[in-house]
């Protein structure tokens, strides 16, 4: 038997309905009882059924209880995690071995490698890292276990292991390395400091940083490979010349790296008649001279117009592409790069503003004429030593003061336009020169490797902006060595991530890979004081970026580290 609801008009009923067979074997159905209109059945339906089950010895199964489940917030971990496989694959975990031995009962290559992670995903100050550590799912490490006394303890144990930590950093680089030609770039820049007390062997100095303002500094000096791949660092005091280290630090990357030949490629601000004197005498261990590439300022450009006339009347001024040419200047060969397009736009710009200047002068000029007549004019008076001031600042803005000469001593407001400068700057608009005493490049060689200068530039920026070296808040001198190794490690593992990106034809740069892969959670709750853990969804977008970088797909079964 069973319950059939049967319909009857716009009311329906509750029919207790047998099923059978009549005599000739057929399937029928015949209503036994009809227990009432559904609508007007409240309770008599529940003790029909409760009556029905005791009479069956059976009982009404209990509701269970509603489970108890408790979410903590979602923390960060594909981002992490990529970087810790890309750490391990490297080579940055055999640090451990060099801190194993130590008196350092925390785990330093661990924490090492916290501090490294967070330079590339939220960079922040030691204590910032604390915070930036309660929104992640670090692989591997109980992070609330680690205090603030940590990872000053670890960096501490950076610098008194900086001769183990460079070999590793050494070994893990050195498979990189071309080692038939290694073209090294190597480059300065400034690092602001803040506070305002002074230590013992202090790097804090204030000195003309690369903002051309008067700062209290640090000096970092960078290798890299053409491939852009760092290779050594160094910090250096906030008034060192840039010159005097150069020797020093080439002598260690040929000490570490088993390379046959150095050409260090630098920008404008080595060449000097000194500077190139001091280079050419550096000498490396096997017994050669140091070769390098230097760009000529664009100061030093009227040093050059009686030697360069030539060329470009015979090979500039009608090209159409760009033009190479080669001469001797002190002994060394001076290569010259035209290009037309910018030279056309440098010069349609100078001109434009010039125009500005003189347009500007001419309606002070008829201020001032009117002024002398006493016709009337609006706005406040003008006098000629305002127009003259106003005038040589404006022009001076404009980079133009070699060109434009605002006579200072005359009473009156008066300036002339040297044709002469002004015909050289368009000379030299479009070129770019380079001295190099290196004897078998060709110039086209000589000019690919200087351009791609460009790329430890860009190093930098990552440093100052992605990975946000400074302002450094440490005062003592090791703790700033030691932020500047752990901004370096973070260095690495960016250019390879974009190394590898771009190999992929991927058109993610790091930053935003790391941006994306952060969007895989891992996530806790807790039902019935049953702890369970897992992972937000992995898109293919995410697999596609794993898969650009060589890393396998994120997984929880990761053995945590005690510190």
């Amino acid at each position: 038997m069973f319950i059939k609801v049967t319909r009857s008009g716009p009311r329906r009923y509750v029919q207790l309905v047998e099923a059978y067979r009549d005599d000739a074997g057929a399937p029928r159905q015949r209503t036994v009882a009809t227990l009432g209109r559904l609508d007007q059945m409240g309770t008599e339906l529940e003790s029909v059924i409760s009556g029905l089950m005791r009479v069956t010895g059976k009982s009404l199964p209990v509701a269970p209880p509603a489970p108890v489940v408790s979410f903590e917030p979602a923390r960060d971990f594909g981002d992490v995690w990529t970087l810790t496989e890309l750490w391990n694959s490297l080579g940055f975990d055999r640090l451990r071995k060099v801190f194993r031995p130590s008196r350092h009962s925390i785990d330093v290559e661990a924490l090492i490698r916290v501090m490294v992670l967070n330079r590339l995903c939220d960079p922040e100050s030691k204590l910032g890292v604390l915070r930036w550590l309660e929104t992640v799912t670090l692989p591997g490490i109980m992070t609330e276990s680690i205090n603030h006394q940590h990872l000053l303890r670890a960096m501490d144990a950076l610098v008194d292991h900086k001769d183990e930590v460079d070999a590793v950093m050494a070994s893990l680089l050195r498979p990189l390395v071309d080692q038939d030609l290694a073209v090294v770039f190597y480059d300065m820049t400034t690092i602001h400091a803040a506070g305002l007390s002074e230590q013992t062997d202090d790097l804090r100095h204030f000195g003309m940083s690369k903002e051309s303002i008067v700062a209290r500094q640090v000096m970092l000096g960078v290798v890299q490979t053409s491939e852009g791949l760092p290779l050594y660092h160094e910090v250096f005091d906030g008034n060192t010349a840039e010159v005097t280290t150069i020797k020093g630090v080439l002598e260690k990357i040929v000490k570490r790296f088993p390379i046959k030949r150095v050409i260090a490629v630098a920008d404008r601000g080595l060449l000097s008649t000194d500077n190139l004197a001091d280079l050419q005498d550096i000498t490396l261990p096997d017994g050669g001279h140091l070769e390098f590439i230097l760009a000529v300022p664009g100061r030093r450009y009227g040093d050059f117009v009686e030697l360069l006339e030539p060329f470009h009347s015979a090979q500039c001024v009608s090209a159409k592409q760009e033009v190479l040419g080669e001469t001797t200047w002190n002994k060394l060969r001076l290569i010259i790069a035209h290009d037309p397009q910018v030279a056309r736009d440098a010069t349609a710009k100078r001109d434009s503003r010039i125009q500005e200047l003189e347009k500007q002068a001419a309606l002070w000029a008829g201020k001032l004429d009117d002024q002398d007549t006493g016709k009337p004019k609006r706005g406040r008076k003008l006098s000629d030593g305002g127009a003259r001031a106003r005038f040589y600042h404006e022009v001076c803005e404009a980079h133009l003061a070699r060109i434009v000469r605002v006579d200072l001593k005359s009473e009156l407001f008066t300036y002339s336009i040297d044709e002469r400068a002004l015909k050289h700057a368009r000379m030299m608009d479009g070129k770019l020169l380079l001295v190099t005493n290196t004897p078998d490049l060709a110039p086209d060689g000589v000019v690919k490797r200087y351009k791609s200068l460009a790329d430890i530039e860009r190093g930098f920026r990552v440093l100052k902006s992605e990975i946000e070296i400074g302002p450094i808040y440490h005062r003592l001198p090791d703790r700033i060595r030691a932020h500047a190794a752990i901004c370096f490690m973070a260095l690495i593992l960016y250019r390879v991530m974009r190394t590898r990106l771009r190999q992929s034809e991927t058109q993610l740069s790091p930053e935003r890979a790391l941006q994306k892969l952060r969007r895989i959670q891992h996530q806790r709750i807790t039902l019935n004081a049953q702890p369970i853990a897992g992972l937000s969804s992995i898109t293919q977008e995410h697999t596609d970026i794993l898969a650009a970088l060589t890393i396998k797909k994120p997984s929880l079964d990761t053995q945590l580290t005690l510190l």
